[in-house]
Order: C-alpha cells, then structure tokens, then sequence
C-alpha cells in the first residue's frame, strides 16, 4: 500500500513549467519592445526632431535676413550658426521630455504597472532599464536632429559672420552636447512619470522646472540669480551645448555635472517611492 502511494505522488512533485528567469537582458527587451509598440513614442519623437530642425533653420534664416539690419538685436547678432542651429533645443526638450513622462506615469494610469511588476519582483531593474532605453532612444534623436539643423543651417549662413563648419573650434562638442542634454531631459521625464505616477502631475514638473522656475528667477534680488540661476536644470543643461561662457554661467563640463546630478536626484526619488509603494 505504502508503494503504490508513493509512486502516486511522484508525478504531482514533477514541475512541467519552464525554467524562466529576469536578466537584466530580457527587461531590457521588455521595455524596448513597450516602447515602440505605443502610437505616442512614433508621434512625439518626430515632433521632437521635426521641433530641433525646423526651428533651427527658421532662426537661421531669420538670422540671414537681418544682416545688416539696423533692425538686428544685439543679443541676436552675436548668434552663431551652433546656437542658431540649436535654437529648437528649447522646443524639442518639451517633446521628449513629455514622452518620457508618459512612458513611465502611462503605466500607472492604465494598470499594466502591476504585470510588469509581477514580472520583474525586484521592481528596480523596471526603472533602471526603462531609464536606459529611452535615454539612448532621446540621445539618438536629440543628437541626429542637432547635426542635421546645424549642417543645413551653415549652408543657410554662409558668407555671414555666424557661418561655421564642423571644424570650427568646439562646434562637435556643442552638437554632442545638446544630443546629451535631450537624452538626460527623457531620463528625468521617466523618473517624474515614476515619482508622481501622474501623466498631468509629471508634465507639470516637467515643464515647470525647464521652462517657469528661470523665468521667475528674475523676481529675485540679482546676487541671488547670479549665485543659483546658473545651476539651475535648463541653466547647466543650456552650458552642456553653449559654445562660449561667460561670467555667469557653467562650463560645459560643470554644466554636464550638475545636470547628472539632478537626473540623478530625480531617479533616486523614482527609485525610493516605487521601493515604498505599491503599484
């Protein structure tokens, strides 16, 4: 009898599921393959590239048209054919910065969080590699649409004194630069999204930290927009591709620093809250 119990039980400790395993590799894959599969990721890249070249070549043309001109601005005469080229820089930094946004509070917003949770337990990894494949995806975009509007740009500018070609003195690194910053922009776009878990609430952040805290700056007393302006996201990020400084603002290596630190201030809040919290 204790025989044939025995052989009875043997199939029912038998596992027949696959061995399967979270790599790094496979969430990876994951996350790239979420990526491209949402109708957003198509639309707000090509806004982001078609906002870094357009507006560029606008304010190089805009630019030619004026030389000359009684009716030039000082600042403006001073542009050369790299800041001219990177005038959309402005524009694009929204575009993908809010598609890393949605990418990540997306998430949150219609539920699928909890399977990729369930399937990655050690939930970190979800940040870390959502982190690295839309950082790389915006750093591809941000720099192909800075090399694009500045090759077209110089042709637009030449035989004006902003005219430049790629060998001028720190015209590369300037474009490298900007590509840079726009992929930092979506890294710190994830992280909101994973910080609030709010497409509206991330968004806001987003757009309040590049574009509105600099401009209320000037409501402070100068020595104190002289000692934080320049260290200030879209301060340190716009000295990561500046092609000249000044007094007032970073280099462009500082710059690069002080931008890494905020991106990762920002994860490290992503990082704690889907640590702590549930999904």
């Amino acid at each position: 009898m204790s025989t044939l119990t025995a052989t009875a039980e043997k199939p029912r400790t038998a596992s027949t599921r696959p061995d399967y395993r979270v790599t790094g590799r496979r969430v990876l894959a994951s996350e790239w393959a979420k990526l491209w599969t949402l109708r957003s990721t198509w639309i707000t890249l090509g806004l982001g590239l078609l906002f870094l070249v357009v507006f560029g070549l606008i304010a190089a043309s805009r630019y030619k048209s004026l030389v000359g001109s009684p009716r030039m601005d000082q600042d403006f005469a001073r542009s050369t054919a790299v800041s001219l080229s990177l005038f959309g820089a402005n524009f694009a930094q929204l575009a993908l910065g809010v598609l890393g946004v949605l990418a990540m509070a997306g998430e949150y917003s219609s539920g699928t969080i909890r399977s990729t949770l369930a399937a990655v337990p050690r939930r970190l990894p979800v940040l870390w590699s959502k982190s690295a494949v839309y950082g790389l995806v915006a750093l591809a975009v941000g720099t192909a649409g800075a090399f694009v509007a500045f090759l077209i740009g110089s042709r637009i500018l030449a035989g004006t004194p902003a005219a430049m070609g790629l060998g001028h003195a720190g015209a590369v690194r300037s474009l490298l630069g900007a590509g840079l910053y726009l992929g930092l922009v979506g890294v710190i776009g994830i992280a909101l999204g994973g910080l609030l878990r709010s497409v509206a609430g991330g968004i806001s952040v987003l757009v309040a930290t590049l574009m509105l805290v600099p401009g209320l700056m000037s409501l402070l007393p100068s020595s104190w927009q002289d000692a934080i302006s320049p260290y200030l996201p879209s301060s340190s990020g716009r000295a990561m591709f500046a092609l000249t400084q000044d007094a007032t603002t970073l280099s462009p290596g500082t710059g690069l620093l002080v931008f890494l630190a905020w991106t990762a201030l920002a994860l490290a809040g992503a990082a704690y809250r889907l640590l702590r919290n549930d999904a």
